[in-house]
C-alpha cells in the first residue's frame, strides 16, 4: 500500500466502515467518557474514538502514548476469554490497554480519568 494512502496500517475498508458506524452509535458509557476525553481535555492528549487498530476496533486510542481504552458493558461478562486474547494481541504490538466497566464510568468518572492520567503520565516519563 502506498505511503500516501489514508488507510490505517493493517485495517481494511470493512473495518473502517464499522468504526464509522460505531462512532455514530456509541453506548451511553462510551459517550460519557468520550465527552471527557475529546478535544484534548485530558492532559492535552489527543484521543480517537472507535479507532481501527489492525483487525480490531478499539473504543478509544491515544496515539502519543499508545494507550487503548476499552469500555466494557454487560456483554463482556460473557466474553472474558476473547477480551483477554484481544488485550494480549494489542499488547504484543506495544499498546497499553485499560478496561473500565460501564458502572465505573457512570458512577466514578473522576477515578477513571485519574487512572487514565496516571498511565499516560507514566508512559511519557
Amino acid at each position: 500500500m502506498p505511503k500516501d494512502s489514508p488507510r490505517i496500517r493493517g485495517t481494511n475498508p470493512q473495518n473502517e466502515q464499522a468504526a464509522r458506524y460505531l462512532r455514530q452509535h456509541m453506548t451511553p458509557a462510551e459517550t460519557q467518557l468520550w465527552n471527557a476525553l475529546r478535544c484534548r481535555q485530558l492532559l492535552g492528549l489527543k484521543f480517537r474514538s472507535q479507532h481501527p487498530v489492525g483487525r480490531f476496533i478499539v473504543d478509544f486510542y491515544c496515539p502519543s502514548c499508545k494507550l487503548v481504552i476499552e469500555v466494557d458493558g454487560a456483554i463482556h461478562d460473557r466474553q472474558k476469554a476473547y477480551d483477554e486474547s484481544r488485550t494480549e494481541h494489542l499488547q504484543l504490538f506495544g499498546y497499553r490497554v485499560l478496561r473500565f466497566s460501564n458502572e465505573e464510568i457512570f458512577h466514578d468518572l473522576s477515578t477513571v480519568l485519574t487512572r487514565i492520567e496516571q498511565i499516560a503520565k507514566a508512559d511519557s516519563e
